[in-house]
């Protein structure tokens, strides 16, 4: 199958990149140069401009109101939830589609190539050179975790340049089926939907698609793959005829095994994509069980919250003593009361609020008055 990607790659690219291909053996890489640039630039669009700009239009009571840390988070967000769809529909089509794919043997499955399998691999490994820049600029906000999910996913579709199991490109991506949910339900907390019915089924959904998609498909793959580079490690050219791949009638199966080479994995190749891989798993598993974690929490504040937001509307009285301070800035209007936090008395809501991000964990009222608030 050849490359779908309506352009061309251009050929003064193409010559630029070509140095470096040959530097690290990545021959099929000057094919897919522009698709991995042309998303790589897609995504920065939708962060930098398109969901800033359009945000605030879809959400004007939310967004403009958020910090600048969290409307990053947004922007994120955003684009992850544009890719995932896009990859997730290429992917697929791809895999039904691409005939040649559908009759690989083992040796086709380690050093085959297919321009669909690549164009795949450009669109991810774009996307995954946009995810690390953001993850390196912006560390305290994602994490470590983040960083090394990225680096990783860049390595293993990088690799497939060489190409290196071009067949499990479009397998792996389908880890991204379950990042739609992921990231509505991400959205849901930020559009004070946090405990709804919505983000509850969206929740079910979210779990159900992480768990077969990243634990039960991810592992499979990951198993199938394990033993394809095992075999390829204990294959000797020297003692064993090559592979002949008998293409599909009208296709552009000769073109399957034209970069094979030697047909060699070398030892640092397979445990680097291999290490890549466990780290991705890894991650998975432990990301599946915070989840679950934070899906849980969700709902049980969201219960607790309205059982405590019930007593205190049906009271309608002052109230004294401790209250949890993010119950309090949620819930309450402070109006001609003092309220006293770990760092001194403010007086109105705006400082109260500061106090609390200054590690205020409770703030005491005094004659504050309690106000329903209305639906």
């Amino acid at each position: 199958m050849h490359d779908p990607f309506p352009l061309a790659p251009p050929t003064l690219l193409t010559a630029l990149i070509q140095p470096l291909a040959n530097r690290f053996s990545l021959e099929t890489l000057p094919l897919h140069i522009h698709e991995i640039l042309l998303s790589t630039l897609f995504y920065h669009i939708i962060c930098a401009y398109i969901s800033p700009s359009i945000s605030p239009l879809l959400f004007p009571r939310t967004y403009p109101k958020l910090s600048k840390r969290t409307r990053l988070n947004w922007d994120v967000h955003v684009v992850s939830l544009v890719q995932s769809l896009l990859i997730n529909a290429a992917a697929l089509w791809v895999m039904w589609t691409d005939k040649e794919r559908g009759a690989m043997g083992w040796e086709e499955r380690v050093w085959g190539y297919t321009g669909g399998g690549g164009m795949i691999q450009g669109f991810a490994a774009g996307y995954f050179l946009w995810d690390l820049g953001i993850c390196i600029r912006n560390v305290g906000v994602f994490g470590w975790g983040l960083l090394a999910h990225a680096v990783a996913a860049l390595v293993v579709f990088g690799l497939g340049f060489r190409p290196f199991v071009n067949f499990y490109g479009p397998t792996f991506i389908l880890y991204e089926l379950s990042s739609p949910f992921l990231n509505f339900h991400w959205f849901f907390d930020k559009l004070h939907m946090t405990g709804s019915r919505p983000q509850w089924y969206n929740g079910v959904i979210l779990l159900f698609s992480f768990f077969c998609c990243r634990l039960v498909w991810g592992t499979y793959q990951s198993i199938r793959v394990y033993q394809d580079v095992w075999a390829a490690l204990h294959y000797d050219p020297a003692t064993k005829s090559k592979p002949v791949f008998e293409p599909a009638r009208d296709s552009d199966g000769m073109l399957i095994m034209h970069f094979a080479g030697e047909y060699v994995v070398p030892t640092w190749l397979a445990c680097v994509y291999l290490g890549s891989n466990i780290v991705l798993n890894t991650l998975n598993f432990y990301w599946f069980g915070k989840m679950i974690e934070t899906i849980k929490k969700r709902f049980s504040e969201k219960g607790q919250k309205k059982r405590g937001a019930g007593k205190e509307k049906e009271a309608g009285v002052l109230v004294e003593g401790l209250m949890d301070s993010s119950t309090l800035i949620t819930e309450i209007t402070v109006d001609g009361g003092v309220v006293v936090s770990e760092n001194g008395q403010v007086s109105d809501k705006g400082m109260m609020e500061a106090a609390f991000m200054n590690g205020g964990s409770f703030v005491e009222v005094e004659q504050t008055q309690v106000r329903q608030r209305k639906a």
